[in-house]
């Protein structure tokens, strides 16, 4: 694959030329030179690997000796994905594997020979798949030489410290970071002319992602329940993969085609802040909500049920492997696209994607409808499995037809004279047409015909016995193939000839297939959404990006508000400088991880473009939602639960912002309680500390002597805030409402009655807690301890007693060292 696009490509600078990493020491006098010359001299090498529709992104910046990368990522098969990074980072080289799939050196191929751009051409580079692999990308990640981890650091620490930076659980992600540290020591670049025991300065690793798109990990994806995998429950689908779960993702997935649910599992992965983007989404959405266009958009989802994959279609095309079906697909397809776009016209042009449809699905599709219509014959192609045409459009065709449809009459007349000429004892014959093959004259075999010599007929040269048949040829089937010919292989050829010739017509216009597929996918998620809003009571989102923060008015859970049979909303504001850290507190299962991911999932809904569950919602500049909320063990990543955790709030500590979203829920409780609430609060101290940059940061927990003992300093950045309840003699009453203050109490006792536990062991836990609470010591429960020793004292007398001592094989010593000597010992 590589040699198919290497002609194309253009050589880049060789390796002397990169000296961006010496740039000339800045000289009095010349404010501003300096920068130019930094930002000429700079360069950007970026690595990257396309497979199963995700992208791995990772390049290498000598203006700060910098290693960035994007965690995997969906893209589409024209991978605008790939070339929306290209146009934002302009790299001077572009590393890949070797072996590549279509779309992806069609692309590199187009990028090389691009002469329009406004900047350089990159340099294409093709390393070996070897390069690539995992694990060998792995370690070379791991053995790196990297300045910014201390020398004192082990082996395993040096492990630990990276994969809280380089997430390992993105596989593409890892194999580009390996193939680019390949490169560049291959390369060795910015230190060319040093000693070869120099290293290429790394001087960090930084995640990015596209401007106004807003970063969130798989942990978030999964803690929120945005998606979740669950096994199909029927024993014939589970080879088929996996199927959606509760999850907002399948709650919200009303789409009618394929393409439609692709695009918005692809906006789920890919929320933005372009204010743009979304406005012009909610546009659609708000529209199709009003009552008046109800029957338009149950109308607009029945068209969007015909619209199948296209570009598969398009793609057999153009290997001639179209099967029949498919021109009935693209059939179907093309007419519901040219209903979408006469309702379309209908609709008010003030929203741009009613507008674009009207005027981009253009007369092609009704010049590729009427063309299929008029040419191909449905019915008989489904029955014979083959492409056929309909009448009137070949004469040639036609008559060849008309020949092969009255062959059964004349070919009885001819057996009939065939007859006359053959001995009397023939007693039938008849003449077939056996394609590829021609005419022959079929006589039944003889009782005398024992042997092959016997079949041999005086004018007759034979072919083959079939069925008790035996099959000539005579000088009339001879004059018939010559004069009639393979009517039936002539009419397939011909046919042939038109389907080639229909599509390459079609082919001609595959732009406008491919845009009718973008634009009737971005329609039906739109028609999707609206149809969630309408049934569950959602409303618009607002934006304001001189809002560092959001504002929710009653929000809900999406997905506890249909589990459970009533929902208390609860309001959200952390927008200004004062109360950008809240701490949560609460009993248990009073509703304080519902509140959290009420907060995430509401604004994550709002950052791709959906309506809300909340009376009303203002959303704010967020460019990242942090959660540590629930750790996903799995035993592959070889870490525990709390260096999970740990893990999660690195990731928060070392990338969240002053307009990033943290959420996180009774962190500290993996470890010792001291320990764990040190934890807590020496990070929660570190976002203080910041002012008016900190994160907004939503905390629940039950550690109260975070608060009891004055862990956090003082001021208008700390609000604390509680779930409301109130005790009824023994029951704890949970009202489930947000308020000020702090939980004076857990209520761990209620709680662990709610779950079934003994009274006997709430009563004595509830003992224990306040023995520890006044400092007291804990002795342990005398009742107990003699029910235990009576216990095992009757245990050792029934099995004396079951003793036989008359039998010579039972030894007294035996039994007493054995027996009950230990058992003794236990009761003392």
């Amino acid at each position: 694959v590589g040699s198919l696009v290497t002609p194309c490509l253009t050589p880049g600078p060789g390796p002397g030329a990169a000296s961006a990493g010496f740039p000339s020491p800045q000289v009095p006098g010349e404010d501003g030179e300096m920068d130019e010359d930094e930002e000429e001299g700079a360069e950007v090498h970026l690595c990257v690997l396309w497979s199963s529709g995700y992208l791995g992104i990772a390049y290498y910046d000598t203006s700060d000796s910098t290693i960035h990368f994007m965690p995997d990522a969906p893209d589409h098969e024209s991978l605008k994905l790939l070339q929306r990074v290209l146009d934002e980072v302009s790299p001077q080289t572009v590393v890949t594997s070797a072996k590549q799939d279509e779309n992806m050196t069609q692309f590199l191929g187009k990028l090389a020979s691009q002469e329009h751009r406004e900047t350089k051409r990159p340099e294409i580079i093709f390393l070996p798949s070897m390069d690539f692999g995992p694990e060998i990308s792995k370690q070379r990640l791991l053995s790196g030489n990297y300045t910014f981890i201390p020398q004192s650091m082990t082996a395993s620490e040096k492990v630990l410290f990276l994969s809280s930076i380089v997430p390992f659980d993105c596989l593409l992600t890892v194999r580009a970071l390996g193939g680019l540290l390949k490169f560049l020591s291959r390369r060795r670049i910015g230190v060319e002319l040093e000693d070869p025991n120099v290293s290429v300065p790394i001087l960090g690793f930084k995640k990015f992602v596209l401007t106004h798109l807003v970063s969130i990990d798989q942990d978030t994806y999964s803690v929120l329940q945005i998606f979740k995998s669950e096994s199909h429950p029927s024993v014939y689908k589970v080879a088929s993969g996996l199927k959606e779960g509760l999850s907002l993702f399948g709650i919200l997935n009303r789409c009618r085609c394929k393409w439609g649910e692709k695009l918005l599992r692809l906006w789920f992965t890919r929320p933005t802040h372009e204010l743009r983007e979304l406005n012009s989404r909610l546009d659609v959405i708000q529209f199709f909500l009003l009552p008046q266009n109800l029957d338009m958009a149950q109308m607009l989802h029945r068209l969007l049920s015909h619209i199948r994959n296209v570009p598969l279609i398009l793609k057999r095309m153009k290997l001639a492997s179209t099967k029949v079906r498919d021109w009935q697909v693209l059939y179907k397809t093309v007419y519901s696209a040219l209903g979408l776009r006469d309702a379309c016209r209908s609709l008010p042009q003030s929203i741009q994607l009613f507008r674009d449809i009207a005027q981009e699905f253009s007369d092609d599709l009704y010049y590729i409808a009427s063309l299929i219509g008029k040419v191909v014959d449905f019915e008989r192609s489904l029955a014979e499995n083959r492409f056929t045409v309909l009448p009137n459009i070949d004469p040639e065709i036609d008559e060849k037809k008309r020949r092969l449809m009255g062959l059964p009459s004349f070919l009885t007349e001819v057996a009939q004279k065939e007859l006359e000429n053959l001995d009397s004892c023939v007693p039938s014959c008849s003449v077939i047409y056996i394609p590829l093959i021609g005419f022959l004259l079929s006589i039944p075999r003889l009782s005398s015909m024992l042997e092959a010599s016997d079949f041999e007929v005086e004018g007759l040269d034979f072919m083959f016995l079939s069925e008790e048949k035996l099959h000539y040829r005579s000088a009339r089937t001879k004059e018939l193939d010559a004069l009639l010919g393979d009517l039936h292989c002539e009419i397939r050829d011909q046919e042939t000839l038109l389907m080639y010739q229909l599509q390459c017509q079609v082919l001609a216009r595959a732009s406008v297939l491919t845009r009718v597929l973008d634009l009737a996918s971005r329609l039906d998620v739109l028609l999707a959404l609206a149809s969630a809003a309408r049934e569950y009571g959602y409303s618009r989102p607002h934006y304001s990006p001189q809002l560092h923060g959001v504002q929710i008015r009653n929000g809900r859970h999406p997905l506890m508000e249909l589990c459970a049979r009533t929902f208390v909303p609860n309001s959200t504001d952390c927008s200004g400088e004062q109360g950008r850290v809240k701490v949560i507190t609460g009993p248990n299962s009073s509703g304080k991880s519902v509140y959290l991911k009420q907060v995430g999932l509401i604004t994550f809904m709002a950052l791709v473009g959906s309506f809300v569950p909340a009376e009303e919602a203002t959303i704010g500049a967020i460019d990242a939602i942090f959660t540590r909320i629930h750790s996903c063990e799995s035993i592959s990543l070889g870490l525990s639960t709390f260096m999970i955790d740990l893990n999660q709030v690195a990731k928060a500590v070392n990338n969240a912002t002053e307009q990033s979203l943290v959420l996180m829920d009774e962190f500290g409780k993996g470890t010792n309680t001291v320990d764990g609430l040190a934890l807590l609060a020496a990070v929660l101290r570190h976002w203080v500390a910041l002012g008016p940059t900190c994160p907004h940061i939503f905390v629940a927990t039950n550690f109260l002597s975070l608060v009891q003992l004055q862990l956090l300093p003082q001021g208008p950045l700390v609000q604390y805030l509680t779930m409301e309840t109130c005790e009824d003699g023994n029951d704890i009453v949970f009202f489930y409402q947000l308020c000020q203050g702090v939980a004076n109490a857990s209520h761990a006792s209620y709680t662990a009655a709610q779950a079934g536990l003994p009274d006997r062991l709430i009563a004595r836990g509830k003992e224990v807690s306040d023995l520890i609470r006044s400092g007291k010591p804990i002795t342990p429960i005398k009742e107990l301890l003699r029910k235990n020793q009576m216990e095992n004292c009757q245990a050792l007398v029934d099995k004396f007693l079951k003793l036989d001592l008359e039998d010579p094989s039972v030894d007294l010593d035996v039994f007493m060292s054995q027996e009950v000597l230990p058992a003794a010992t236990t009761i003392l």
